[in-house]
């Protein structure tokens, strides 16, 4: 064989023959859109068709309390962050130091949490109408008016009490990136605050405030432990109701594929109302922002504006539960401790699975410049936008068939029944986790290998490195720092994660989220009380240290 065939039949051999990094970022992309192809296809071969049932009863009221829900949200979310990251970025007022991280507080409380926690507050039976019964002399409900609680306008409060750092946290990040001296030509000018902000900062922060209330909404779409409590009736209770209630799966997967319809329209419509806007800085260094002081009443009001939103979305929650767990709540419970082993276990290994298979893409599109990997990775971060129960329906069926048929096996081989491994375990679970919240740790990895220079890892490989001594030796050390962020930030995310647990846990399985949101069930708040505090515990460590991150 002389050498140019040779040299042909390696080419063609190497063509053939994909590369390891290839190999894994298929896999993983197939794994993360196996749940979303598996509810389209079951929602296309339904065993009972009811969508013309549903389409004539309940399908229209869970569309428009799922569209109010967003929108609401996202109204309230919008002016609460883009109002309080323009103050604390413009504006010197008294507590600005420490309020602009305080702000950040609420997304250590789940939203299902403060809705327990607001409920106990305002009801009838609670501090404030039972204080002003008693200063008014009031004798009952009849001699007084006062707003429902369980209501569609308090699950839009709650929801965006806990939602808006989202955009607070971008919106931030976007004004003090601003030039200063964009605004002392307008100051100069003679335009004045409301000017300054309508008409130059809010141009400029607009994608990053568009983004944040993409990301609300979608939040708002997901949520189930509010909206249940609330009795409102949207798409994510559809699914719960049909498909345990009703026992029809293929009428669950219809509903699954109008959320996620809705939600492909929302990402559409926030990429397309950004898609001509383009905005860049100097090539110069320019001047920050530099804030105006303010005193007096101007001050008051502006630390106020800052202060209510903590106050709702976490000074409430925390108090009304530290106050049923320091009274009544029993913190010696079995089921707690066993609530508690449970979370850290699955939400640790999803955490490591998510965050080395976030690294290992991103590095191996990095280290093969093929087009296959390219073209997967942007695909991995759909589950995200996928609410957590349509993501259980994705998974709990294909699994399950897996898992009777690999039973079915071993049974024939052996002669022992292995039980439901898959789906019999918390296995579903970790799953579910890993496909979530996959696009937050690829994100934070593509970012992290972004920022150590090329020079370093092909120093490596020219002193006889392979890809994964270069990985291990260079990269790793340098990334440290900011893996470990994303390894606490997806296990605070499985923490909390209710919609999804609540589907694919095993029987007599609870996590700390199941546990809160059962006893909440059973107007138990000072038994929900522990497991609520201690998720707030643990979301407060990653909230400390995104403050960090954001300086």
């Amino acid at each position: 064989m002389s050498e140019q065939t040779g040299q042909l039949f390696a080419r063609r051999r190497r063509w053939v023959l994909p590369d390891p990094w290839s190999v894994g970022a298929a896999a993983i992309a197939i794994l993360v859109l196996m749940p979303i192809l598996a509810v389209g296809w079951i929602a296309l071969t339904p065993a009972d068709n009811i969508w013309p049932h549903l389409i004539a009863t309940t399908l229209p009221r869970y569309l428009v309390n799922t569209g109010i829900l967003m929108v609401g949200v996202g109204v309230l979310t919008a002016v609460v962050g883009t109002g309080t990251a323009w103050l604390v970025v413009m504006y010197r007022f008294p507590g600005r130091r420490w309020l602009q991280w305080a702000l950040l507080m609420p997304l250590a409380v789940p939203a299902y949490v403060g809705a327990y926690a607001l409920v106990d507050f305002l009801e009838f039976a609670g501090p404030v109408q039972t204080g002003l019964r008693a200063i008014m002399g009031w004798q009952s409900a009849a001699d007084y008016w006062f707003p429902a609680i369980r209501s569609r306008g308090a699950a839009v409060l709650v929801l965006a009490a806990a939602s808006y750092p989202y955009v607070y946290l971008l919106a931030r990040a976007a004004f003090r990136e601003q030039s200063g001296a964009s605004f002392e030509v307008a100051r100069a000018l003679g335009v004045g605050p409301w000017g300054r902000f309508w008409r130059v900062g809010l141009p400029l922060a607009r994608p990053a405030i568009a983004a944040g209330v993409a990301v609300v909404m979608m939040e708002a779409v997901n949520d189930f432990g509010t909206v249940d409590y609330f009795a409102v009736q949207t798409l994510t209770t559809g699914i719960f109701s049909i498909w345990l209630q009703g026992g029809n799966l293929g009428g669950a997967a219809q509903i699954s594929v109008c959320v996620l319809v809705l939600i492909v329209i929302l990402v559409t419509l926030e990429k397309v109302s950004r898609r001509k806007s383009r905005f860049y800085g100097s090539a110069r260094g320019q001047r920050p922002v530099s804030p105006e002081v303010l005193r007096g009443r101007a001050g008051v009001l502006a630390a106020l504006a800052c202060l209510i939103p903590v106050a709702f979305g976490f000074a409430l929650p925390v108090l009304v539960l530290l106050g049923h767990a320091l009274s009544q709540a029993d913190w010696v419970d079995p089921g707690l401790a066993q609530a508690l082993i449970h979370t850290l276990t699955t939400g640790g290994i999803a955490a490591v699975l998510t965050v080395g298979g976030g690294l290992f893409m991103v590095y191996g599109v990095r280290l093969s410049g093929k087009s296959l990997p390219r073209l997967l990775m942007p695909v991995t971060a759909i589950g995200y936008a996928a609410p957590g129960a349509v993501l259980g329906i994705g998974i709990l069926v294909p699994l399950a068939a897996l898992d009777n048929r690999v039973a079915d096996a071993v049974l024939a081989l052996t002669g022992h029944d292995p039980g439901l491994i898959l789906t019999g375990t918390a296995t579903a679970i970790v799953l579910a986790y890993c496909v979530r919240f996959f696009a937050i740790a690829q994100g934070a990895a593509d970012a992290a290998l972004g920022r150590v220079s090329p020079s370093l890892p092909m120093a490596a490989r020219s002193l006889g490195r392979t890809a994964g001594q270069t990985l291990r030796a260079v990269h790793l050390p340098l990334i440290r720092a900011s893996i470990g962020s994303t390894l606490l930030l997806v296990f605070v995310d499985c923490v909390k994660e209710l919609p999804a647990t609540l589907l694919l846990r095993p029987f007599n399985y609870d996590t700390l989220a199941t546990r809160v949101q059962g006893q909440a069930s059973l107007e138990n708040i000072a038994g929900a009380a522990p497991a609520a505090l201690m998720i707030t515990a643990l979301a407060l460590v990653a909230v400390g240290l995104l403050a960090r991150a954001n300086r």
